[in-house]
């Protein structure tokens, strides 16, 4: 038996549970991982209460961990018995002692990276991979805002942006965060709680506006996000952490100067085992060099799923936050 969190019903944290199962056997194509971390991400809140359903109930929860391989199906040629690994995508069911998904979405883990620094920057780091990188491809000198600056995949932007010689513009909440943040490598902060972000927008750049805006916020930030933009530039709606964006009429975009937006995600982008390798190599060689680093500044025992998710919604976390089996 191995325990795993699951939800019958959605709802808010409480209706997360700790239950014993017996763990399935790796069809032909899968393997089985021995999770030693598990990320913890705003998105599994997002299927928790529903705004993405789950494929069926009751269902495990979490997209994103690193541990051991410890059984393989047949046809899977590039994993073994003992390999230690990571993932970020793949079928719900990460908060749990042991996990089966396509090997396909399965990577190797360097030597030089340890399993709770990868279950901390898996998901976040390949986000922001394909945001700076293929969403948009940085090639240095750009001026962007990003939204939640001081958050796990925030984290993570400011030093990759700072590494590429982009000037990031960060958000947040409270002199703390907007401390961590350019201790991250923001150019410069906003603390929306006191501040009018596009008025500073405007005064940092001299009335320029930012290339990109990268916001994971959603309802609440969508005018304020387009308002920041120069002509003819790029919106990145990639969350939903207020609230889906919903209503909108596309004519604003061109009334707010012939504006581009996008809605990407992981799995849009991370398509085909290649390109999976290809990221996660970029990844883990930021990771490696240390230009990038990961800040778990949240430890939680499996069993206190509920209570971690409810700090992440609570906006009462910095960097990642991690579970651990």
């Amino acid at each position: 038996m191995a325990k795993r969190i699951q939800f019958a019903r959605t709802g808010g944290p409480e209706v997360l549970e700790l239950v014993d199962v017996t763990p399935a056997e790796p069809a032909p194509g899968e393997v089985r991982v021995r999770n030693q971390a598990v990320g913890l991400n705003f998105i599994d809140i997002y299927f928790r209460t529903g705004l993405y359903p789950a494929p069926s109930l009751p269902s495990g929860l979490g997209t994103e961990g690193a541990g051991v391989v410890d059984a393989v199906g047949e046809d899977v040629t590039h994993l073994e018995v003992g390999d230690r690994v990571a993932y970020a995508q793949g079928p719900l069911g990460a908060y749990a002692e042991q996990h089966v998904l396509p090997a396909a979405k399965v990577v190797a883990l360097p030597a030089g990276i340890d399993v709770e620094t990868a279950a901390a920057s898996m998901l976040k780091g390949l986000t922001v991979q394909y945001l700076l990188r293929q969403t948009c491809p940085l090639e240095g000198g750009e001026t962007i805002l990003w939204h939640a600056a001081a958050g796990g995949v925030g984290s993570i932007a400011c030093q990759w942006a700072k590494a590429l010689g982009v000037k990031l513009i960060g958000t947040v909440s409270s002199p703390e965060k907007a401390a961590l943040a350019e201790k991250n490598g923001a150019w410069a902060t906003i603390d929306y709680t006191r501040e009018d972000v596009v008025e500073r927008v405007r005064e940092l750049t001299d009335g320029a506006m930012c290339d990109v805006v990268y916001d994971s916020v959603g309802k609440d930030t969508w005018e304020t996000s387009l308002d920041c933009l120069k002509p003819r530039s790029l919106m990145v709606s990639f969350g939903n952490a207020s609230g889906a964006v919903e209503g909108v009429n596309i004519g604003i975009l061109n009334q707010k100067g012939s504006l581009f937006v996008t809605r990407p995600s992981l799995n849009g982008y991370a398509d085909t085992r290649e390109r999976l390798e290809w990221m996660a190599g970029e990844l883990f060689a930021m990771l490696e060099s240390g230009k990038v680093t990961v800040d778990i500044a949240q430890r939680y025992p499996l069993a206190e799923a509920g209570k971690a998710q409810e700090a992440l919604q609570g906006r009462q976390t910095t960097g990642s936050t991690i579970l651990l089996p």
